[in-house]
């Protein structure tokens, strides 16, 4: 199974980051890689919400990323799984306030089929790197 995991403190409350991290269509102002992305099914951040999203692929070609988020505990926890594209993970971002400062922990995993497992590292690549941009998570929120 490919994961990935980081956590980041951001400077501002709990339920101010959840509330960005939970509209979708925020993805494009922190998530590098994002081209376009549109709310198309329920109600933003709540479960059952779908985004369809197009990402920036393996050589700068399009690919579709679409994601349903499946848990929604504002100021605490987000959870989403991917349901288009090659690689489907699951991911869940979880919040922890301590004096007005969130702690924000972003996974990513991903049970890749068979035929698809010889391409793990590379997964697990991509997948680092996406939590990754916790970092820029925090920038555009801390600069707000």
């Amino acid at each position: 199974m490919a994961h990935a995991e980081n956590s980041i403190t951001i400077h501002r409350p709990a339920r101010e980051v959840y509330d960005f991290l939970a509209d979708g269509l925020n993805n494009n102002a922190w998530r590098e890689g994002v081209k376009s992305i549109s709310l198309t099914e329920g109600a933003a951040g709540e479960p059952g919400a779908l985004y369809s999203q197009t990402l920036t692929g393996p050589g700068g070609r399009p690919l579709q990323g679409d994601y349903r988020i499946t848990k929604a505990q504002p100021g605490r926890l987000l959870g989403f799984e991917v349901v288009a594209g090659p690689a489907r993970p699951i991911g869940t971002y979880t919040l922890a306030e301590d004096a007005g400062h969130t702690i924000v922990h972003f996974a990513l995993d991903a049970k890749l089929p068979l035929l698809m497992r010889v391409m793990d590292s590379m997964v697990t690549r991509t997948m680092q790197s996406e939590v990754a941009q916790a970092a820029r998570l925090k920038q555009v929120l801390e600069s707000r």
